[in-house]
């Protein structure tokens, strides 16, 4: 791994920004495609067709791996299978932003739990405070949330902390973008049962199949690609906050393509997450200015 430069921290925040816009653009694609394919074989077709345009670009080589590389890999598609599928079939029963807000707490416990500094205590408390308030409104305004789709948001918030862990891993193990190649293969191959209907539907109708490829590199080939490479500049601590741009992102994707309302409360539940990813962003220079060379990711224990 290269040795770090004073820009790394902030290509790692831009890294960051630009995953959490276009995730939920692709989320809102992917939900058009729901009274056809269904969540799960959205997610499935999806999957599948990230892992082959990025095999296709990448070209791993993965019989050189150790054990260790493997399973890391391995897990990482996991997680990458059972968050996304979790995640579309919450958002088939739930508004966008309310759920990509509520999955959210899996990255804010992270946070929580790595943080070392009073002040990053002090942002994920204004993001949690954020989510609680968009949580709120999706529960007393115009669309109230499904239980079983809070249910599926909660289990993908728990495997949104096994991906950012594993991404690290992965990231520290294995070099340039092969571990994430292989980590979708896995996860299209586990998902492969539950697609198999939505491939024969997509066979007769090119129109979905583009609607499924916009959607696969919007919410895969992307948002990976970035997030990995956010993964090996900033410690996963930081990260995990920054994140709470993508509810922001997510409202905003709901109202432009979904015609899902974006009210007052939401409006200020946005905004105060903003300020905990601006609040990071400003103690990342900071960190860099005190402490010399930006930290990287903490690994998993062995």
């Amino acid at each position: 791994m290269q040795p770090p430069t004073s820009s790394r921290p902030f290509v790692g925040v831009a890294l960051v920004v630009g995953s959490c816009l276009s995730l939920p653009f692709g989320a809102a694609v992917a939900a058009q495609l729901f009274p056809v394919l269904g969540p799960w074989g959205v997610t499935s077709l999806r999957v599948a067709i990230a892992a082959l345009l990025l095999l296709v670009i990448v070209r791993p080589r993965p019989r050189r791996w150790t054990r260790q590389q493997w399973l890391a890999a391995v897990l990482f598609g996991v997680s990458l299978a059972a968050m996304n599928g979790f995640f579309y079939a919450a958002i088939d029963r739930i508004p966008l932003g309310p759920a990509v807000a509520i999955e959210f707490l899996g990255p804010l416990v992270l946070a929580a739990v790595l943080t070392r500094r009073m002040a990053d205590a002090i942002w994920v408390g204004v993001a949690l405070l954020g989510m609680a308030l968009l949580g709120l409104d999706g529960m007393i305004g115009a669309e109230p949330l499904d239980p079983l789709g809070l249910l599926f948001i909660l289990v993908a918030a728990g495997f949104w902390i096994m991906y950012i862990r594993m991404s690290a891993r992965v990231g520290s193990l294995i070099p340039g973008h092969g571990g994430l190649s292989i980590g979708l293969l896995v996860a299209a191959v586990l998902l492969l049962p539950v697609g198999v209907p939505a491939f024969v539907t997509v066979a007769g109708a090119p129109d979905l199949l583009l609607l499924a490829s916009i959607t696969a590199v919007l919410s895969s080939v992307i948002p990976y690609t970035f997030e990995l490479a956010a993964l090996r500049r900033l410690p996963q601590r930081v990260f995990g906050v920054l994140l709470s741009l993508e509810p922001a992102f997510a409202t905003l994707a709901g109202w432009m393509i979904l015609g899902q309302d974006a009210t007052v409360l939401r409006m200020l539940a946005v905004a105060l997450v903003i300020a905990a990813s601006v609040g990071t962003t400003l103690g990342v220079r900071r960190d860099r200015r005190s402490d010399g060379p930006f930290t990287a990711p903490i690994p998993l224990p062995d």
